[in-house]
């Protein structure tokens, strides 16, 4: 069964940091996409970052030269640092990639989702 894993979510003061982690566990043979979201309270969850299978980065506007993604494909897993923290960055984080296990004999590709971990920035 496959499972993605967050942690390293908390308080924080504006202007401070955090490192969030996800790690994936379970039969993948391969990870493509994998990303982060956000959902603030009364919100529709948002795509914040998302690093493809090269390692290229991608993130939302609001993040940009904050935020950096990594991932390290030997570990199956993503990483979010978060520097100069905002209150509007305020949010539950989610994980979620594309992975593939192996059935009969053939890759089977999934998007699968971390059950999410909570960030607050204090003003």
């Amino acid at each position: 069964q496959v499972q993605l894993v967050e942690s390293g979510g908390g308080l924080v003061q504006a202007g401070g940091s955090l490192r969030l982690s996800c790690a994936a566990s379970g039969s993948i043979v391969s990870a493509n996409n994998m990303a982060w979201y956000r959902q603030a309270p009364g919100k529709q969850r948002e795509l914040v970052a998302l690093i493809d299978v090269g390692g290229n980065p991608n993130y939302v506007d609001s993040v940009k030269g904050r935020f950096t993604i990594s991932r390290d494909n030997a570990k199956k897993s993503v990483y979010l640092q978060m520097n100069s923290l905002k209150p509007e960055d305020t949010g539950v984080y989610y994980c979620n990639a594309d992975l593939a296990t192996v059935r009969s004999g053939s890759y089977r590709w999934n998007n699968y989702w971390g059950q999410g971990t909570q960030v607050t920035v204090s003003s």
